[in-house]
This record gives structure tokens, sequence and C-alpha cells, in this order.
């Protein structure tokens, strides 16, 4: 489905902006800049609706709270950040694993029952994502000489897949409306880490070029896809919509092998197969494994 194929497209662009981002926009003032800019669309758009359903989503805000700040503003502060240390293709290739940690988290956090082969889907995706920690020597493990940048984007997903894990409970709000308010709430809390960056002498506000690389963040990765993607589990359901997901890491490789220059190494390669054949793995049947 197109829009599905385009908020994948745009989440594998949200890699190489990482990257660009560097020297232009430091990653506190990327996070804030981007959700003030979302919010403020949002808030804009959806402002009689907000107006309707703020007595149902007020008993649930310190709940929205948490998602946000580990979903929205933990994640893109820990992404951005990692960015600074590591390749695009090496932050795709780990975002990838995001399917395969949520199974595991709904395994760990809600007892769900998974079969063999789901366990065996989550063992191939780790694989995956340690081959590419270990830059294709997992001697390096052994040495514990991993990527910083590796590690930090591994910390990074594991917050958005407890973030993901949360949506199952979330409060029974329209979906254009609950992610409004979690953007209101990821402009307001991404205040203190911009505060701290501007107090700690690392801040880097936007030139012309980091306005470009900002406006694309909030205009496509955080606004667009996030819409397209919440179209797209309403015409075809979640289930099919999440198989999508599979195409930010091959999407995250080609634009850097493309726009950036980056080599494509052969664990790269590896670790790709690796992680999607994971996935597909973990997928067989899921629904009726955690049912």
């Amino acid at each position: 489905m197109l829009l599905l194929t385009l908020a994948m497209l745009y989440w594998g662009g949200n890699t190489i902006a990482g990257r660009l981002a560097i020297g232009e926009v430091s990653p506190m003032v990327i996070v804030f800049l981007r959700w003030i800019i979302v919010a403020g669309l949002l808030a804009v758009m959806m402002r009689r609706q907000l107006v309707s359903e703020w007595d149902l989503a007020r008993p649930h805000l310190p709940g929205m709270v948490a998602m946000a700040l580990f979903g929205f503003v933990g994640f893109n502060i820990l992404f951005y950040v990692a960015a600074h240390s590591t390749s695009a293709i090496n932050l795709g290739i780990i975002q990838g694993s995001m399917p395969a940690l949520v199974l595991l988290g709904t395994v760990l956090v809600f007892r769900a029952r998974v079969k063999a082969l789901q366990v065996a889907g989550i063992l191939v995706t780790m694989a995956g994502v340690a081959l590419v920690a270990a830059q294709g020597d997992f001697a390096n493990l052994a040495r514990l000489q991993i990527n910083p940048g590796d590690g930090i984007m591994l910390v990074a997903s594991l917050f958005y897949a407890g973030y993901t894990l949360a949506l199952r409970n979330r409060p029974k709000l329209s979906g254009m409306v609950f992610f409004t308010l979690l953007s209101i709430i990821s402009a307001l809390a991404s205040v203190p880490a911009v505060v701290y960056e501007i107090a700690a002498g690392t801040a880097i506000w936007p030139g012309l070029e980091g306005w470009l690389i900002v406006l694309f963040i909030a205009l496509f990765p955080s606004f667009l896809a996030q819409i397209h993607f919440m179209r797209g589990v309403e015409l075809i359901g979640p289930g099919r919509a999440g198989v999508f997901i599979n195409l930010v890491p091959i999407f995250s490789a080609i634009l850097a092998v493309l726009l950036l220059g980056e080599p494509f190494q052969w664990h790269h390669a590896v670790a790709l197969v690796l992680v999607l054949g994971g996935i597909w793995l973990s997928e067989r049947k899921a629904e009726a494994a955690l049912s």
C-alpha cells in the first residue's frame, strides 16, 4: 500500500537526516524543534477534537507522559546522539529489530504464549543486531569492542519497543487526538533536554541547512509518516500494516549508499538478512501465538 510504503520511506530517511544534522544542529535542539513544529501543526488542526475529548484524556495523562518520554523524546534523543558515532546503515538495521523486541516484550510483560518459531525469530534478529554492533567480527563482542553509537541505538530501540507495548492499553481516544496530545507533551518534555544542552555549551542552533533538516524531520518522519501509518492501520489492520516496518532498514541502507556514499559491507548484507528473516519468523502465526 502506497501510504504505508511512504511512511517507511520517511522513517528510513530519518536515518539520513540524523547523519546530515551533525555539525548543523545538535540532538536536543533537533528533538525540541521537531516536536514544537509538529505539536503546533496538530494543535491547530485538531483544536476542536482536543476540546471534545479532553475529559476522556485527562485521567490518562500520567501514562501518556511516560509514553511520550520514552517513545518520542527519549527515543529521538538517543537516535540523534547515536547518529554521531555510527552509520545510517547501522541505524536502520538496528532500528529494524524493534518488531522482534516488541514480541519479546509481550512475552516478558504480558506473559504471552509464543511458539518455537517466534523464539527462533527473536534469536536470529538479535544475531543480526549483534553482527552490526560487532562490526562484522563477533570476537569484538568478547573484547567488548562495540561501536558506542550502535549500543545507544539499541537502547533507543528498547525505549520505542516499550512505548509500543504501552499502546496495547492506550486511552480510547481517536488516533489523531492521541497523537496530538503525545506531541504536545513531547514538546514540553524536550525543554529540559535543550536547556541542559545550552548550559553544557554544546547546543547548535540551525542555520539554513540545519533548518531544512529540521523541517524534513518534523514534516516527514514525525508528521506525515505517523498519519500515513495510522491511516494504513485503519485500512488493512495492524497485523498487515506492521509487516511494512520491515522496509525501514532496507530504505535506510539504500538511501545511505545513494545519498551519503556509505560503504555497504558484507556484514551489513548478512545482518539485514538476519534481521528481516528473524522478523519474518517472529510474525509467522503471531496472532495465533499471542491470543
